[in-house]
């Protein structure tokens, strides 16, 4: 394992003070890549998953996917007390350990989840627990976030056993259960793991492909990502005949908060991820105009003329700055009665260095309303810390991206917008990085929403990825 160098972070790039090439080319022996019966078997375990509907609340089967990737683990030689499956309320965590063969380092944790948000049959094309691939497609609940990407992983540290890979760090795969909901077991597993070295989570960072191709344009690792809140907005009223109206109306007052929250802008701002990316990302962007504001934002995120060219893109809002935005709304008790209490859920992703605290008073001021009352509701989040660059591991997932898709795939640091399990190992010192090997295009991208897909090209290199990865982070 090499000396863990720190990044420096430097004006407007992330700058290794290592030799990056010669440590990419270091490696004490040649690992052998995925057959094609391997990938047949990755794709397989996919589908399984992707079969079982592990949503919270009535009928979770969630135990049901940890006892899939459980029997796939003890036939691909786990002993069955190495592969732990967890009873954790309606839900289960599975822990499985490779054990190195030096005891004295910290563990590589494979991080993960097995649920996944709700989908209605009623609501989608397809089947959203019937998976079908159509056209070189597979199609859903899951297949980008995250069984899909939980099965390349596993399959692949099953596969580096069967070709006679032994680590000398051990392997722990630690999957959690709730991790789209209430993240109980997220915030278990890591404090389970707090002793680990390294976590490499499976559920964020991934490639482009270039529009209408199968050509990988850049890929993305996650080296931070936002907090998420939740906050309940109310209003409450005495109420009375709908005959009889009055100026005071829940409902009404609740709206006119909620269009002014809607409208608002939190402060434009950037930090050194954010800043590469925009740097970086722009020259990818076949719109002129957009990869101008890239830069011009990079250069200056207060210039408003390229914030509000970046603002009309879903994809780079979040990456500008906090947001927040009106998700559920209540009111009202009859249809001829004046509304006695109306409520709404505004949901928030904070910028790093920006407290809950502080973003719902700011929320507060936006409401611009006395009688709008707002509670922070936030329920299994927590705000977590940066994680410090480790230059092993650019320099481990730099060598195993290019491995699986491509001497010239540009690599580019990312901070997440959305939540993973990431953030509890953050929270306690370990470093953890998001760093999918899956690509998509950009308008395949239905994560949390319908008709979810992934291309199975993707299934050879996500392997590749991983049996290149795992042995440099494990010797």
């Amino acid at each position: 394992m090499p000396k863990h160098v720190p990044l420096l972070l430097a004006g407007s790039a992330l700058l290794c003070v290592f030799p990056v090439a010669s440590t990419l080319a270091a490696r004490s022996e040649s690992v052998a890549m995925p057959t094609a019966a391997e990938a047949e078997q990755a794709l397989d375990l996919a589908r399984r998953e992707i079969a079982i509907r592990s949503v919270r609340g009535a009928d979770n089967r969630t135990g049901e996917v940890a006892a899939l990737l459980r029997q796939r683990l003890v036939a691909g030689g786990w002993a069955p007390g190495e592969v732990v499956i967890t009873p954790r309320g309606d839900t289960v965590t599975l822990v499985a350990t490779w054990a190195g063969t030096d005891p004295a380092l910290k563990p590589l944790v494979l991080s993960g989840h097995m649920d996944v948000v709700e989908a209605r049959r009623a609501d989608w094309k397809r089947d959203p627990f019937g998976p079908v691939i159509e056209d070189g497609v597979l199609y859903g609940r899951g297949a980008t976030d995250m069984k899909f990407d939980g099965a390349m992983m596993v399959s692949a540290v099953i596969d580096l056993r069967a070709h006679g890979f032994r680590p000398r760090r051990s392997i722990v795969i630690a999957f959690s259960g709730d991790e789209e909901t209430m993240m109980a077991t997220s915030d278990q597993l890591a404090h389970e793991w707090k002793n680990a070295d390294l976590v490499v989570n499976a559920d964020g960072g991934g490639g482009t492909f270039a529009a209408g191709s199968d050509k990988p344009l850049y890929w993305l690792w996650d080296g931070n990502e936002k907090a998420y809140a939740d906050y309940q907005l109310e209003v409450t009223n005495p109420g009375g005949h709908s005959s009889e109206p009055r100026p005071e109306n829940a409902v009404v007052q609740l709206a006119q908060a909620l269009v002014r929250i809607g409208a608002y802008h939190f402060a434009d701002e950037q930090n050194a991820l954010t800043k590469s990316w925009f740097e970086q990302a722009a020259a990818f962007e076949p719109d002129a105009a957009k990869a101008a504001a890239m830069r011009a934002f990079a250069a200056n995120p207060g210039d408003a003329a390229a914030a509000a060219v970046l603002r009309a893109d879903p994809e780079l809002v979040g990456k500008m700055g906090t947001t927040c935005v009106p998700t559920m709304l209540s009111g009202g008790h009859a249809v001829n009665a004046l509304p006695q209490r109306a409520t709404a859920n505004v949901n928030c992703r904070i910028f790093p260095g920006h407290s809950r605290e502080a973003t719902m008073a700011e929320l507060k001021t936006v409401a611009g309303s006395d009688v709008v009352t707002i509670t922070d509701v936030t329920d299994g989040s927590i705000t977590p810390p940066t994680t410090p660059l480790r230059a092993d591991f650019v320099a481990a997932a730099t060598r195993a991206i290019r491995a699986a898709w491509g001497k010239d795939i540009a690599v580019i640091p990312n901070q997440a917008s959305g939540g993973s399990d990431s953030m509890f190992y953050r929270a306690l010192g370990v470093p953890a990085y998001n760093a999918s090997p899956v690509f998509t295009r950009l308008d395949e991208r239905f994560n949390h929403g319908l008709n979810e897909r992934v291309r199975v090209v993707n299934v050879k290199p996500a392997l590749t990825f991983y049996f290149t990865l795992i042995p440099e982070l494990t010797k």
